[in-house]
This record gives C-alpha cells, sequence and structure tokens, in this order.
C-alpha cells in the first residue's frame, strides 16, 4: 500500500536492519492472524521487505477475515510464490493443514465504536480466535505462537502508578459490557499460560501500550486516530473529553521490531510490555503535538451516549517496558518524529 513511499520503506528497512538472529526466521513459515490490522498489515509489509531486499525466503501467510480489503492491500504481493492470503473468522476452526514455524495472533475488534455496539463479537474474536489458534498450535507445534494482548489488560489503575510492570494486576468492572475487550484479552493470555502449561506450547505475550502508524484502519474509532484522519483533512481536531490520562505511546515499526525480539529472545511463557519511555504523553498533549505539526486548531466538544460507552475510564496507563529492552530491544521512533512521519506517509 505504501511501498512506494521512501518514508515508509525506510521504516520497514529499519525493522528489518534489527539486530536480531535472523537465520531463526529466514526461510521459516510464518503465520499472521488479523493481517490487514494496524499491526499485523505493517508487520507482513517487514516480513516481505525482508524478502525483496535479502533474499530472505520467510513463507508468509495473512490470515484476513474481510477478502475483498486484504486482496486491495496486499495486491502487490499475491503474485510472490512465498506470500499467501487465508480468508477467514478466527472464530472458525483453522481450514487449512500447513505447519507455521511462528503464529502471530493480532486479530480483533480494537476500536472503541466496536467495544460499545458489538461486545459479543469483541469477546468472541480474541477468546475463541486465541482457542482455534493455539488448539491449532497444539497439534503441528511451532517454534512460538505470539499473543498480541493489550494495554487495556491492567484495568484501572488504582495505585495511580507510573511505570506498570508486567506483573500488576488493575481492577475491571466484569459487568461492563465495554470489559468485553480487556476481558478478552485476559482471558486470552490465561489460555495461552493453560496450552503452555498443559500442552508445552511456546507461548509468549506482547501487551502494546497505545500503537499508531501509518497502516491505522481508516474507519478505526480510536481518539489518535480520528486526530490524525482531521489533520491529514486540515480541519480542527476535535477532543471530547479533557485528555488528561497519562499513556505510552508507540509508533508501529517499533511494535514490529518488538515482535522480532520475542519471536527469538523472549522466555517462554512470559508477558512483555512494548512501550516507548521517550513517547508518554497525555491524550491532550498527544493532540497538541499533531496539531502544531499540521497547522490545525484543537477544539472539544460533548461526546454522545454511544462514544462515551466506548471510552475507557481507566485513567493513567504508562507502561515500563524495561523487560523487553533487557532483550536488547530499544524504541527509535519519538512521538513528534513518528507523528510527522506519519503525516507525510498518509499525505502522499
Amino acid at each position: 500500500m505504501y511501498n512506494h513511499i521512501p518514508a515508509y520503506v525506510n521504516d520497514l528497512e529499519r525493522v528489518v536492519s534489527e539486530p536480531i538472529p535472523w537465520p531463526e526466521i529466514d526461510k521459516a513459515s510464518i503465520l499472521v492472524a488479523g493481517a490487514n490490522g494496524l499491526i499485523g498489515s505493517f508487520f507482513v509489509d517487514c516480513l516481505m521487505h525482508r524478502n525483496r531486499t535479502r533474499g530472505s525466503g520467510i513463507i508468509l501467510y495473512a490470515l484476513c477475515r474481510d477478502g475483498p480489503k486484504a486482496e486491495k492491500r496486499f495486491r502487490d504481493y499475491l503474485p510472490d510464490e512465498n506470500f499467501h492470503l487465508i480468508i477467514q473468522d478466527v472464530c472458525e476452526a483453522l481450514a487449512c493443514e500447513m505447519h507455521f514455524d511462528y503464529i502471530i495472533h493480532a486479530a480483533g475488534n480494537a476500536h472503541p465504536l466496536a467495544f460499545a455496539v458489538a461486545p459479543v463479537e469483541t469477546m468472541k474474536a480474541n477468546i475463541l480466535g486465541s482457542l482455534n489458534l493455539l488448539e491449532y498450535a497444539r497439534t503441528r507445534n511451532p517454534r512460538r505462537f505470539i499473543f498480541v494482548s493489550s494495554t487495556e489488560i491492567y484495568g484501572w489503575n488504582d495505585s495511580g502508578e507510573h511505570g506498570l510492570k508486567e506483573d500488576y494486576c488493575g481492577r475491571l468492572d466484569c459487568l461492563n459490557p465495554r470489559a468485553a475487550y480487556p476481558e478478552g484479552k485476559r482471558a486470552s493470555e490465561t489460555l495461552c499460560a493453560a496450552y503452555h502449561k498443559e500442552h508445552a506450547i511456546n507461548v509468549v505475550i506482547a501487551r502494546p501500550g497505545y500503537i499508531y502508524g501509518p497502516t491505522m484502519i481508516e474507519d478505526t474509532t480510536k481518539a489518535d486516530a480520528q486526530f490524525i484522519r482531521n489533520a491529514l483533512k486540515g480541519v480542527n481536531i476535535v477532543m471530547k473529553s479533557p485528555g488528561t490520562q497519562r499513556r505510552s505511546y508507540c509508533h508501529v515499526s517499533d511494535m514490529a521490531s518488538s515482535l522480532l525480539y520475542l519471536m527469538t529472545y523472549a522466555e517462554n511463557a512470559a508477558a512483555y510490555n512494548v512501550a516507548d519511555s521517550s513517547s508518554t504523553a497525555t491524550i491532550r498533549e498527544f493532540a497538541e503535538t499533531l496539531a502544531g505539526i499540521a497547522g490545525v486548531a484543537l477544539v472539544y466538544e460533548n461526546p454522545d451516549d454511544l462514544e462515551k460507552a466506548g471510552y475507557s475510564q481507566a485513567g493513567n496507563r504508562v507502561l515500563d517496558a524495561g523487560k523487553l529492552e533487557a532483550l536488547g530491544w530499544r524504541a527509535r521512533v519519538s512521538l513528534p518524529e513518528g507523528l510527522r512521519s506519519v503525516m507525510h506517509i498518509l499525505r502522499r
């Protein structure tokens, strides 16, 4: 989609130049579930860039629910013998018989409106999707299964603490339908731990902070994506809350590189936060930075009831990525640099 834009190619090149043991990944067979999404689509581009610039021979399977969208998104790869589309819903058992060396589970609804209007589907995509993929892994024993979880599993940060570590357990209201997303992620993490315990599946859990990048889905209702869409149109960025919650942001290229480190270096049956300590900001600060880059104003409106139903009320959620950094991973893209790059790429 963006492979003709030098800035995007630079993002890909930065990822595939990471000093990891590439012989473990080159020529491997890799399934990326949720390949149409923000993280999955960028990761697919990274692996295909690696193939085309290094002749790595990675055999890539991109699992997507929306066939026409996937064919459009990955049309440049369709003639490539090392690229394969699998069109199906992860809520159904995998209809294939391939052996995958690595399975990356990044599928599921991940935007607030879906949490409000489709909580059942949101929860099913996480729990049933994880169950189906783990069951497939049980019978075929991949080298590693990586589940892309969420910072939302930390729930309410009652302590007010900054720098949440992987052993922190926050509070969730399980009777609030909006909890379908974090509770689905929590249950999926427990499934990963259970399959490791009972079936010796090699599993690793990634807990991303707030990921942004040019591969954001066009119709996502995440606040940061809405801000970027407004900035691209040259209209005012609209905030529908004071935006005082402090978050850990991370550019999608840094998220992609974290997956490579987790594939090759991570401890089995462990969880790792993915966050850029230099990109900690409130929602308002994120919007102000973007507004300054785009030359637009920041304004406020009251949200409607449906929008409010999808909002997270968790307050501050700043992650400590020290455990991941101990593997050698480093975030490379600061928030201002990342937002300038996103605007540049999406304007082309």
